[in-house]
């Protein structure tokens, strides 16, 4: 039986060496099922089927086994244990969102290894703080509508501790000669740089990430290196250099057989290109980024690259084919239920219909002219882009007065966006509000609600009295605690029977916090392991540490009361997370302004309006 788990465990690893998740988790489990006496073999099994399961994306499973992980650890008195179960569970803590709990773990993991002089664990333990901070710190970005750089004070003193953090570890690396750990570090201060809109010092780092990628032929971190440094060159206005980067992203990705990459260079490359006012490449890189969307199935990817290609065909000219796109736009909207991209491309479809002179009964449910196009990118006709021959910018097309239209579906990703239509276009419909038709509660309706949600945390508090053994015995403890009562209220504190009745109390509420070494699943308890356990004798009483500990992360018992907040729009794997382009439009207003398109009106062109809204987007 030993043998068979150690077997069992023994080909799980092998397989998750592999990449084959699945069904490294399913040995682990067999071998679990199994069970072993051997504490070590256990601990071991615990941490790689929560990191199994975290690989897999199963975070809940992989919370509980990390869970059980640092239970055995702190009950057989293994301190190294202890600390890399604390930093599986604050990485998982991370990606769940709970960001102060999951600090709370990893700072357990550094102490610990402070504590035993592990330079590695301590390390290690700085990165993995410096990593939640970071994300905390993105996720805040999430609401903010400051230009870049411009954070608020609470937003940028979480990234400058992120910042801290990853110095700290970039030092520490440098004394251990750890040249892959170091390169880490040179890409996750570059990129939180980029967030605080220290674009020069991102530049900085991320070449010295590259560097470091290219020392160890590590060809997906020198995709995302070129891919950060198109980023921040976006920022610093150097167009040119940024498409030199996001060409050498697209080609890596071509060489990794990466499509989801390969789509973001193409989709980066289409925007960047539009800035620099080169509509016909534009076009062809979003061309190119609608055909892996497609084969992917990334409808919201698909929406996009409607929108961009609607958009780049209005500055060349081309209103039929730009209408063309916006209505697959428009389609797509409604299928995912993106009402703001439907208004956005509603307006689109209504303008160039207007003004191409058209009703919705002329136009057909298709067009084989566009189709072809994307038939021609399928072939594998578009592999070179720089080589395609280019548009011809078409006949000269009349000047109507139109508005700037965004993609609204990037407000998906970054909610700094403002709306995508003007606020003079739209009536916005304010429902009633709801009155609840219940009645003022009075105080025992209160009492009633309190007792109702708070019972579970009175019990704790209750004192269980011995069951007694016979009638004697139990008047004399009936006695005894009526007694204990009578002296709480009439004398003073300092009796004996009321320290009792506190220690008897307060000793079990305690123990709910110590593990019970018989809810670890696959621990075969022996004579043999039973004297590695900590016994009742070997309990210590908890610290200042521990209740501090204690106190944060039950903080968190406060949220269950709070509403959840609207759930995020569809996500587009094609897309990048970081859709930068969004912020520009602050940025290069002026220059975006050169490139709006006036729609003629019905007999005479409309006299000069005033300077409109910088677009939310990218021009159209």
């Amino acid at each position: 039986m030993e043998a068979s788990c150690l077997e069992l465990a023994l080909e799980g690893e092998r397989l998750c060496k592999a990449g084959d998740f699945k069904e490294g988790t399913a040995f682990f489990e067999a071998a679990v099922q199994v069970g072993t006496e051997d504490l070590k073999t256990l601990s071991a099994i615990y941490s790689q089927l929560g990191n199994a399961y975290f690989y897999l994306k199963e975070y809940g499973k992989a919370l509980e086994f990390h869970k059980h992980d640092l239970n055995l650890a702190r009950n057989i008195g293994d301190r190294i244990g202890e600390g890399k179960a604390s930093s599986n569970l604050g990485n998982t803590l991370k990606v769940l969102g709970q960001f102060d709990e999951a600090i709370v773990c990893c700072q357990r993991h550094l102490d610990i290894s402070q504590e035993q002089g592990d330079k590695v664990g301590e390390a290690r333990a700085l990165y993995n703080i410096g990593n939640v901070f970071h994300a905390k710190g993105k996720k805040q970005l999430w609401g903010c509508t400051q230009d870049p750089g411009d954070l608020p004070p609470d937003v940028r003193d979480t990234l400058q501790r992120a910042t801290t953090f990853y110095e700290m570890n970039l030092c520490l690396v440098k004394e251990l000669g750890d040249r892959v750990a170091q390169g880490r570090a040179y890409g996750n201060l570059g990129n939180t740089h980029y967030l605080l809109g220290n674009f020069v010092k991102a530049i900085t780092f991320h070449h010295q990430r590259l560097a470091i990628a290219k020392e160890f032929g590590d060809k997906a971190a020198e995709r995302r290196a070129y891919s950060n440094l198109g980023n921040a060159f976006i920022f610093l206005s150097q167009f040119n250099t940024a498409t030199e980067y996001y060409r050498k992203t697209l080609h890596l990705s071509k060489e990794l057989r990466d499509k989801v990459m390969e789509a973001q260079a193409c989709y980066s490359l289409g925007n960047t290109y539009t800035l620099l006012q080169q509509y016909d490449m534009a076009i062809d890189y979003y061309l190119k980024h609608l055909y892996i969307a497609q084969e992917l199935t990334d409808r919201v990817g698909e929406g996009r690259a409607c929108w961009s290609l609607g958009n780049g065909y209005v500055s060349l000219g081309n209103l039929k084919q730009a209408l063309y796109y916006a209505r697959m736009h428009l389609e797509i909207s409604k299928e995912i239920g993106d009402r703001n991209g439907e208004l956005t491309a509603r307006m689109n479809v209504q303008q160039l219909r207007t003004s191409l002179g058209v009703s919705e009964e002329d136009l057909s449910p298709s067009s084989s002219e566009f189709e072809m196009q994307e038939r021609r990118l399928s072939n594998g006709n578009c592999q070179n882009l720089e080589g395609a021959p280019r548009r011809s910018k078409g006949q000269p097309w009349q000047s109507v007065k139109r508005k700037g239209c965004s993609d609204s579906q990037w407000s998906d990703e970054r909610p700094w966006l403002d709306s995508p239509v003007d606020a003079d276009d739209i009536t916005v419909l304010v429902p009633p509000p709801v009155t609840l038709s219940c009645e003022p509660p009075d105080e025992d309706c209160f009492i009633e609600l309190l007792s109702k949600f708070q019972s579970s945390r009175m019990d704790d508090q209750r004192c269980q009295l011995e069951e007694p053994q016979s009638n004697g015995e139990a008047g004399a403890n009936a006695a005894s605690l009526n007694n204990a009562k009578d002296a709480a209220l009439t004398t003073s504190p300092q009796t004996e029977e009321l320290f009792d009745l506190i220690e008897s109390s307060q000793g079990r509420r305690l123990d709910d916090q110590r593990v019970n070494v018989g809810n670890l699943p696959g621990l075969r308890i022996t004579q043999n392991n039973l004297g590695h356990l900590v016994g009742e004798g070997d309990r210590q009483e908890p610290g200042d540490d521990f209740f501090n500990m204690l106190v944060k992360c039950q903080s968190s018992r406060i949220d269950d009361q709070r509403c959840t907040p609207p759930e995020p729009g569809p996500h587009a794997p094609t897309v990048p997370d970081e859709d930068f382009f969004s912020l520009i439009q602050r940025v290069q207003a002026k220059r975006m302004d050169e490139q709006r398109v006036q729609l003629p009106s019905d007999d005479q062109p409309s006299p000069p309006s005033p300077d409109p809204e910088p677009p939310r987007g990218f021009p159209s």
